[in-house]
């Protein structure tokens, strides 16, 4: 009786086991594209991801890039099917949502780079700009965090008669103002400074503290409050 050939075991198979054993040893020794490879173990076990992963980090430029990147521009990517790219995206929701539980109801303003953080994460990669508002209680703590409108590449309208109405659905006495700038530059243009002004306007009367607004990009946030805007 003739023996079956022995099954070869794909050359990557070793290379796999030697990055799980690495990652468990120490995650901080490997390189973005190794623990990208980590997470397309998972999606694709019968290829080897090695180049996969460095492609991608190449197109999206780093790997905050690929991890906010839609899903119909990562599955334009050579082997990125469907599956692949719901993996990639259900991280970086799993990330935003543990980023977001680290400071509601926390006072956030003693919690600013935490917030930064997550701001920064959440919106710096969007492709159109959106208005976020962070609803906060009398001891500073977030007890909302909304997307107030969307628009262009470049311009979202905000309606500071729209913010005041749910502020005081909410019980929020005080906001911190958030929108992107898919440009990359985060510097204040005259209509958002124009924009804020007209919605400090309208908190007045009804005692609501605008702490801040804040511009983020992919390179970088300013503070209105500290450029002394507000």
């Amino acid at each position: 009786m003739t023996a079956e050939p022995k099954k070869e075991i794909p050359h990557y198979h070793g290379h796999r086991d030697r990055l799980r054993q690495r990652f468990r040893e120490n995650p901080a020794s490997l390189a973005d594209y190794e623990l990208l490879e980590l997470v397309l173990f998972l999606a694709i076990p019968q290829r080897d991801v090695k180049p996969l992963a460095k492609t991608l980090i190449a197109k999206f430029g780093n790997l905050s890039g690929v991890m906010n990147a839609p899903e119909s521009e990562l599955t334009k990517i050579e082997g990125i099917k469907d599956n692949t790219a719901l993996a990639l995206k259900s991280i970086t929701a799993l990330s935003h949502r543990a980023l977001k539980n680290e400071i509601l109801k926390k006072p956030v303003l003693n919690s600013w780079d935490r917030l930064m953080d997550y701001c920064t994460a959440t919106m710096a990669h969007e492709q159109k700009e959106h208005f976020r508002i962070l609803f906060l209680n009398k001891k500073n703590e977030m007890i909302a965090d909304e997307i107030q409108g969307s628009g262009t590449v470049d311009h979202t309208p905000a309606y500071p008669r729209e913010i005041m109405k749910r502020a005081l659905e909410l019980g929020a006495t005080a906001l911190i103002l958030v929108h992107n700038h898919p440009s990359g530059d985060p510097k204040p243009s005259q209509a958002d400074i124009e924009m804020t002004r007209a919605i400090l306007r309208a908190a007045e009367p009804f005692n609501i503290v605008i702490h801040d607004h804040v511009i983020v990009s992919k390179n970088g946030y300013s503070s209105f409050k500290s450029l002394g805007l507000i």
